[in-house]
């Protein structure tokens, strides 16, 4: 039987008889590796977006012989071209898990049948946790965990804050639940996982404390940090454009506490949640994004350089107009840039890479600079989960920010250093680089690990 029909007979065997059987013998095809990365959860944050190039270079790079496959969320907004383009060989396979446990179409069917291991990607609390259990259980293969939060503190739900807090008070929120806390889904694959890689150590304390059986239960960096893509033509001619010179302008991403879900998408219904968030959000953006203000005045002021105001969310575009580029004074005002369009991650590493800085209330635009050596701030609201410890993991404490602890002369204090001597603060990014792909390394070889068992 040659390959094309066996994959055939796969396809036809597993809706009839289920999985498993057809799983032994893929085993005994002599083939090479192949992952199901499950990722790509939306796609109106470029964070999110980046997640997945970040995993896919990761694994092209330390693991090349290995076949990807993805299994996405969301590819709109120009993402799909994104990965088609960037990866030609890798196989997109959608579709979703029916009440069955089974896949809801031929293509995501085939590739259970196909793959030696589901790898869930980064994300906030092991999204679709439900999907990696419904794999499991139908073909008995090993599910891995590339780099995710658990926050038992911060959002909404039974023993939840929607205030959230600072990191030092949710670990020890978090660290003082009782055993048995974490349940459900998650929980079921968090102790079936072969590896499961927290992308913040209060994340994995947690996990730990919580007795999770996975035998690998390290800390893991977000996989946007493994995003090499850029592109250099819409970037050049960006700044071009808009006068933005190397080395001269900080880019700053501005956030609300809470993201307007229910605002950014019509069909959406408002539900209570909303009602505290809005609330929240009414209630803190401007103290917060004063802050933001204070910084661009200072900088600009003392350096002449300009601003790049930019986004992370499409919904952000109108925040940095209205509660950041709006209000600035006259004489300040001329010297910034705001985006008013939304972009993918490949643009914004390729303007983020020739920056002085980049200056942001969102978690992802920071990694994206640091992969391309550019210092970076990432000022942390209570609101947004334990995920911005990874940045105290990882060695950029100096450069991070408890947004209530904090004020624009502060901040600016900290600017003008990397002002003074950009070539220290480059080097730094470079320290700070070498943890993170030691920390990868490790990563790809528990993926090698939980392979080699099934093959």
């Amino acid at each position: 039987m040659n390959r094309r029909h066996f994959l055939a007979a796969t396809a036809t065997a597993t809706a009839a008889t289920g999985l498993a059987p057809l799983l032994r013998a893929a085993a005994k095809a002599g083939r090479a590796p192949r992952i199901l990365l499950r990722s790509s959860w939306q796609s109106v944050n470029i964070g999110d977006v980046g997640h997945t190039p970040g995993a896919l270079n990761i694994l092209e790079q330390q693991f090349p012989e290995a076949e990807l496959m993805l299994w996405p969320g969301s590819l709109g907004h120009g993402s799909r071209d994104l990965l088609t383009k960037a990866f030609p060989r890798l196989r997109i396979v959608e579709g979703s898990v029916g009440a069955d446990g089974k896949p809801t179409t031929a293509a995501l069917t085939q590739a259970w049948a196909d793959a030696d291991l589901y790898l869930s990607g980064s994300g906030s609390g092991f999204p679709a946790a439900n999907h990696a259990v419904a794999f499991q259980q139908a073909t008995g293969k090993p599910v891995g965990v590339f780099g995710v939060s658990s926050d038992p503190i911060s959002g909404f739900g039974a023993g939840r804050d929607p205030e959230g807090g600072t990191l030092k008070n949710l670990r020890e929120r978090a660290l003082k639940l009782a055993v048995g806390t974490l349940a459900g889904d998650q929980r079921t694959i968090m102790d079936r996982a072969a590896f499961f890689f927290c992308r913040d150590t209060i994340t994995r304390d947690y996990l730990k404390a919580q007795g999770v059986k996975a035998p690998v239960v390290e800390f893991g960096p977000d996989a946007q940090l493994g995003m090499s893509l850029r592109d250099e033509v819409r970037g050049l001619a960006y700044l071009r454009a808009h006068g933005l010179e190397e080395g001269k302008f900080t880019a700053v991403i501005p956030r609300l506490r809470y993201t307007p879900y229910h605002r950014m998408t019509p069909a959406r219904k408002a539900t209570p949640d909303d009602a505290v968030k809005d609330a929240i959000n009414e209630r803190t953006t401007e103290r917060d994004l004063a802050k933001l203000r204070d910084l661009i005045v200072a900088y600009v002021r003392a350096t002449g350089h300009r601003v790049f105001v930019c986004p992370e969310m499409t919904y952000q575009i109108e925040v940095g107009r209205e509660h950041v580029v709006a209000p600035l004074p006259a004489d300040v005002k001329k010297n910034v840039v705001w985006r008013d369009t939304y972009w993918m991650p490949d643009e914004a590493a390729s303007i983020y890479a020739r920056a002085l800085a980049v200056v942001s209330i969102e978690c992802h635009s920071p990694l994206i600079a640091l992969h391309v050596g550019t210092p970076t701030f990432y000022i942390r609201q209570p609101t947004d989960t334990c995920k911005g410890q990874m940045y105290r993991d990882i060695g950029a404490d100096d450069w991070f920010f408890e947004i209530d602890e904090t004020n624009g002369a502060q901040l600016w204090s900290r600017l003008e250093a990397i002002h003074k001597d950009p070539a220290a603060a480059r080097a730094k990014v470079k320290s700070i680089m070498a943890t993170v792909e030691a920390r990868q390394q490790r990563m790809v070889a528990a993926v090698r690990a939980a392979i080699a068992k099934t093959m």
